[in-house]
């Protein structure tokens, strides 16, 4: 695999996709790619040397490459296999990988002349590109160099790749989806939840469970395998350390949790050691799960307990993960990408905690008609647990139109008496005369991200 002088992404703006391209231009490889659209993602490509396009460009794309015995062409299935440059590439015989399939190769460092590095992956339902984030930034801050594959933006280091040459271990999210995280083979894994999600794929929750079985099973024997106390996996690996939040019973429990201050902050115990008023970066229930986690594994691979702690104060978070973009005493505003109603649980229930006295509104925009039909109860009782509801209609990404799965069925679900179902450009008109006030949540998968800079400025304007 080290022969390719050239390669070219079919869907180069995905989060996934953005990082492998990051890393092959690293190493000096010609990388060009494709994407739909142009976003701030292949923008920050396009400034570091990489050649995007954003027209289909048929068998025009045979310019570009002109050989098929030196290029290798990585592509995502969020991208239609209908586009005509994906089907020209297949027609001429290049050799075509899905990108979990090459970061499973990565993690056998097939790219490298000589190996020098450790796979440690994250996988989950949810939580997995916070808790690889955390994980990665423990690492580097507590021994100077880190390899990393992230599932978003690092506030500390402003990408979702790092790349310090000499670094012992590559940290990298496992997809469940499609899934790819059968392609890895990590030393050390943390496995953050096995809720069921991705039925489209899977069918049923019993399928998904023994798919991360058998992830889990790639867990060499002598490796490590940490799990969130809920979770009932049967690991090969002789190292098991269960984590948890309030729960004595785990291994590692991370308990006396409280907000003070401004800052999140509780008591460790591992094995006979206590770590008291440990602080965290970022605040919520979600992220002491978190930290729990990565405790755990990075003990279990020598580092320092009391580095691992230092390191945890100076974590920044992740771009739309509990991203608190606006912190006034009378408004707060939070992004973030939760998309299943587990996560959205979770963040309700962190923001109650942390601003018990203020109200909450949210405005969500359901992810695939599918998880909307298959997790619909869900959803309904845990959004009805706002003050204030704004339901925006379903991001549809990759799936036709299914009527059982749309916004108008899940609002006729939510019993609440302070719901309203809107388009993005009525809502957004609505914003413009609404009161700032208490904490509002823009929350979702899809491209509700796109409405926060212009709600950002619209609040920004009425506040003082």
């Amino acid at each position: 695999m080290t022969n390719y002088q050239h390669i070219h992404f079919i869907g180069i703006g995905g989060i996934g996709m953005s990082a492998l391209a990051r890393y092959f231009n690293n190493l000096d490889i010609t990388v060009t790619g494709y994407d739909k659209t142009p976003s701030v993602l292949t923008t920050a490509l396009e400034k570091e040397g990489i050649a995007i396009h954003f027209e289909d460009r048929g068998t025009k794309i045979l310019q570009l490459l002109p050989s098929k015995n030196n290029t290798l062409i990585i592509y995502t299935p969020a991208v239609p296999q209908s586009l005509e440059e994906y089907q020209i590439l297949l027609q001429e015989d290049f050799t075509i990988l899905k990108r979990a399939a090459v970061l499973g190769l990565i993690s056998k460092g097939a790219f490298h002349e000589t190996v020098s590095f450790r796979t440690l992956a994250v996988a989950g339902t949810h939580g997995k590109t916070t808790t690889s984030c955390l994980l990665a930034h423990v690492i580097k801050a507590a021994t100077g160099s880190v390899k990393a594959f992230l599932g978003g933006i690092s506030t500390n280091y402003q990408t979702n790749m790092l790349m310090d040459a000499d670094a012992e271990w590559l940290v990298v999210e496992a997809d469940e989806f499609d899934r790819s995280f059968l392609h890895l083979t990590p030393y050390g894994s943390i496995i953050t939840s096995t809720d069921a999600d991705h039925l489209d794929i899977y069918g049923d929750g019993a399928s998904l469970a023994k798919t991360f079985q058998e992830y889990v099973e790639l867990v060499p024997k002598d490796g490590i395998v940490v799990q969130q106390a809920n979770v009932l996996l049967k690991p090969l690996a002789k190292t098991q350390i269960s984590y948890d939040v309030n729960n004595p019973t785990a291994d590692v429990n991370f308990n006396n949790l409280r907000y003070e201050n401004g800052i999140f902050i509780g008591d460790l115990h591992y094995q006979n050691e206590v770590f008291k008023g440990v602080s965290l970066g970022l605040p919520g229930l979600h992220n002491a799960q978190n930290a729990a986690a990565v405790f755990a594994l990075c003990y279990s691979i020598g580092i320092d307990p009391n580095a691992i702690v230092a390191a945890f104060k100076t974590f920044q978070g992740v771009k739309r993960r509990f991203e608190t973009l606006i912190q006034k005493d009378n408004f707060v505003m939070i992004d973030d990408y939760a998309h299943h109603p587990t996560a959205i649980e979770q963040l309700i229930s962190s923001v109650r905690l942390m601003y018990q006295e203020k109200s909450v509104s949210i405005v969500f925009q359901p992810h695939l008609y599918s998880r909307t039909r298959d997790f619909i109860e869900g959803f309904a009782s845990t959004l009805a647990s706002a003050d204030q509801i704004y339901l925006l209609p379903v991001y549809p990404a990759r799936e036709p139109w299914m009527e059982e799965g749309t916004s108008e069925v899940l609002f006729s679900k939510i019993h609440h008496d302070n719901k309203y179902l809107l388009q993005k450009e009525d809502f957004m008109e609505k914003m413009k005369n609404w009161l700032p006030n208490g904490v509002l949540l823009t929350v979702g998968a899809g491209d509700i991200d796109r409405l926060v800079p212009t709600l950002f400025n619209i609040f920004s304007k009425k506040l003082p």
